[in-house]
């Protein structure tokens, strides 16, 4: 199976009063769509990954100051991270949309050096301002479910829905 990257041409929605799985969901549809409109004959996915603590979404920071204080809120505590998956082919008329969760857990704020982490990855385009795939056992303690999800596919999922879906594309 053969695919190519194509960056939606969408600014991602950012609305305090739709859930976190709600809100991945949309931006990845809309992704999806986007990119769909200019590859018909294609199978298009778009994805969008979200964290989620206390019905708060964190998406990606602004800036350090923000990244350090979502690292913060959530350390000691377990939350949430959402993906958005939407796969859609437009000439076939299909799609299929899901969201897998995965529960993460933080370490102490006492046991983690923020400053040195956030100098160590690229935190201003990550949900949560981490990178699961670099934590190397930095921030996270423990995680329940798709570690792919929290990297920011849910690769197995994905797999699993194009063959259940779109069983022609091989």
């Amino acid at each position: 199976m053969s695919f190519q990257v194509e960056a939606a041409r969408i600014e991602e929605l950012s609305d305090p009063a739709l859930t976190a799985r709600e809100l991945c969901l949309i931006n990845a549809e809309s992704k999806a769509f986007e990119v769909a409109a200019r590859f018909p004959g294609r199978v298009v996915l778009g994805a969008d990954t979200v964290v989620s603590l206390d019905n708060r979404t964190f998406g990606k920071p602004r800036d350090l100051v923000e990244a350090r204080a979502m690292l913060e809120t959530l350390s000691g505590r377990i939350h949430e991270v959402l993906t958005g998956v939407c796969l859609i082919h437009r000439a076939g008329e299909k799609m299929c949309r899901f969201v897998e969760s995965t529960r993460v857990k933080f370490r102490p704020r006492d046991e983690i050096n923020f400053e040195a982490y956030l100098q160590s990855i690229h935190p201003l385009d990550k949900a949560g301002a981490y990178a699961a795939q670099e934590d190397e056992g930095r921030l996270i303690e423990r995680l329940e479910g798709s570690m792919s999800n929290v990297i920011g596919l849910p690769v197995e999922q994905v797999l699993a829905a194009l063959s259940e879906h779109f069983p022609e594309i091989r």
